[in-house]
């Protein structure tokens, strides 16, 4: 009997090109794992956008399926941990980076980078959340790690209309920061507000060439990188910090070290893709007691079928992408 077929998305990239494109896959040929998902969600990060349009080498193996994030029902399980119907999510460790990833009616993966979805969050909205609900959650408990509280001050949270930024303000909010987000996009503003921003500024609020600017953040969750990391670090209170989580406007950092030896303000990062399992289950476990579904809805600026994902890269890459853009698999 010949095996059923899966639709899926898959990248090639490597000194012959690049090339993404929808194909059907059975299940023995995906990467190697224990257990089988029927993904019912996935979602679009930055980073998928870049492994599909090639802008970036996201991809360690070559071809592999595309997506981050995935969410679903285990159909078939050798892990004991494990059993069919179980509803599980897996975000990053090496899915569309060493192995195949979320964009298919078919995952194969270790048990070993499965979560058990805690309720009362369901496929749906834990890929509302995703890598970016994930990332958010993490920068969030660096900040309190940082001995950041809510009474401390203000946070503000940069590129804050997308996926990362957009959750970050939510959260910021429900815990009672006082949250500052900070857009390009003026369409944005009402969305930000309905988030929880207490303030929403324009990037030109940002101090250029300044080693040390008015101290008047307690810290910041930054996802732009570049010029925008060093003016932020100018800009936090004694003793704050910014952490760093993205780099829309650059990898590198060109700035002075007197935010550091002047006010002790610190860096910090965050990896999502690399969070050790028993940090992530804690970061789940505090995503699902402090949002619930009706406090995820208002992220959903998109949902598209498997078959359109597309377009939505092209707009995320071209600067068009605001909040969070579910992806439906499998409805069944």
């Amino acid at each position: 009997m010949t095996a059923p077929r899966y639709r899926a998305l898959r990248i090639a990239h490597d000194d012959a090109g690049h090339e993404c494109a929808y194909t059907g896959v059975a299940v023995e040929e995906l990467s190697a794992g224990s257990v089988v998902v029927a993904p019912l969600y996935s979602a679009v990060n930055y980073k998928d956008a870049m492994a599909a349009l090639g802008t970036a080498p996201i991809l360690r193996a070559s071809p592999l399926i595309g997506g981050i994030d995935a969410a679903g029902t285990v159909v078939r399980s050798d892990d004991r941990r494990f059993s069919i119907g179980q509803s599980v999510l897996a975000t990053g460790c090496g899915l569309s980076e060493t192995r195949d990833g979320g964009y298919a009616e078919r995952l194969r993966v270790p048990g070993d980078i499965l979560l058990d979805i805690p309720p009362p969050l369901t496929p749906r909205s834990a890929m509302i959340l995703g890598t970016a609900g994930l990332t958010a959650m993490l920068s969030v408990m660096r900040l309190e790690d940082h001995r950041i509280a809510p009474g401390r001050g203000p946070v503000l949270v940069t590129g804050a209309s997308g996926g990362v930024g957009s959750v970050a303000v939510l959260l910021l909010s429900a815990l009672g920061y006082r949250a500052l987000a900070m857009t390009a996009k003026p369409e944005a503003h009402a969305d930000l507000r309905a988030l929880g921003a207490q303030e929403v500024w324009e990037p030109a609020r940002l101090p250029e060439g300044k080693a040390l600017s008015h101290a008047c953040i307690a810290g910041a969750i930054d996802t732009l990188g570049g010029d925008a990391l060093p003016a932020l670090a100018s800009m936090v209170e004694p003793e704050g910090c910014v952490v760093a989580v993205g780099r829309a406007r650059g990898e590198t950092y060109q700035g002075s070290v007197m935010p550091f030896i002047i006010r002790g303000a610190s860096i910090l990062g965050v990896s999502s893709a690399n969070c050790p399992m028993d940090v992530r289950r804690q970061a789940w476990a505090r995503l699902a007691a402090t949002l619930g579904e009706t406090d995820l809805e208002p992220l959903v600026h998109a949902e598209v079928a498997l078959t359109e994902l597309m377009p939505v890269f092209e707009r995320l890459h071209n600067g068009q992408g605001r909040g969070r853009t579910l992806v439906r698999i499998n409805q069944c």
